[in-house]
Parts: structure tokens; C-alpha cells; sequence
């Protein structure tokens, strides 16, 4: 039986996770979360999506979305996941070896202006709630650390226009 579409309407906000298989931890060291920036990075480039918020947790990520067309979240949440997959096993030596994720990432429409707010909010804080830091904006994997000491060229997080 074929998977149903997901909901995948431009202009609007929405809230995308995904977590590893058998929720294991991938993100073991700094280059493991610097490799999901890197691809997050090249994945907005190549597909030019407004990123309002991230977070990366030692065994999933948010991520906090605003495509601008319909169909445009789909294609960048596969090329995200399949690269970052891909190359992810290639760093640690195991392609071949299996899934990363435990399936398709899960994406929730933003209803409205008020849950925008207590969206960017809930990813933001999502180490602090995990007890990884003291402070939500001290967890280094997040766009709250970026827009407090992450460099113009370092950006990840740009608010849509």
C-alpha cells in the first residue's frame, strides 16, 4: 500500500523532526553536529527555504520551516535526510549498514501567530528541557546560539521575507 502525501502547502510555517533508528544517538561529538549544520546549510542553499528556527538533540533535530511554494518541503526534507544519511556513514565508516532515522520525518502545520511564538520557543529549548544546559541559549547546536554568537556568514536561521 502506498504511503499517503503529506500536507506540503507553500506559506506556511511548519514544524519538522525527525528522530534516529531505534532512537540511538548520532550525534556523538562536535563533528557529528557539525556535519548536520553543514548539510542543513547546503540543503537551504540548494533549495533556498526560509529557516526560522533549529535544534539539534543527540538523537533528533526540529527544525521550524517556511517553504515559499506547495511541494517544496517535501523535496527539501528528502534531499536533507538522504545526504545527511549518506553522509553521515560515510564519516563513520558504515555505509550499507542501515537506516539513520527511524522512518519519514514527521512535519505539523503552524495554526496561527500565537503557536509560531511557543513553536520557535519549544525547539529553541529543547536541550534546556533536556537538561544538556543550564541556559536554552548556551546549547552550541541551536539557531537561539547562532543569532547570540554565531557570525553574519554562519547564519543558518534567515526570517522570511
Amino acid at each position: 500500500m502506498p504511503r499517503i502525501n503529506r500536507v506540503d502547502v507553500g506559506g506556511y510555517v511548519y514544524h519538522v523532526l525527525n528522530r534516529a533508528n531505534a532512537r540511538v544517538q548520532i550525534f556523538d561529538n562536535d563533528k557529528d553536529y557539525q556535519l548536520f549544520e553543514s548539510v542543513l546549510i547546503d540543503a537551504k542553499e540548494k533549495f533556498d527555504m526560509r529557516i526560522l528556527a533549529y535544534s539539534i538533540m543527540p538523537n533528533h533535530w526540529h527544525l521550524v520551516l517556511y517553504p515559499k511554494n506547495d511541494g517544496e518541503l517535501s523535496i527539501f526534507m528528502k534531499w536533507l535526510g538522504n545526504t545527511h544519511t549518506k553522509r553521515w556513514h560515510a564519516v563513520k565508516k558504515t555505509t550499507g549498514e542501515g537506516h539513520l532515522y527511524q522512518g519519514r520525518y514527521k512535519s505539523f502545520i503552524c495554526q496561527d501567530d500565537v503557536h509560531l511564538l511557543t513553536l520557535v520557543c519549544y525547539v529553541e529549548r529543547n536541550a534546556l528541557k533536556a537538561n544538556l544546559v543550564k541556559k536554552a541559549e548556551n546549547w552550541r547546536w541551536s539557531s537561539v546560539w547562532k543569532r547570540e554568537n554565531g557570525t553574519e556568514k554562519e547564519t543558518i536561521v534567515r526570517m522570511a521575507g
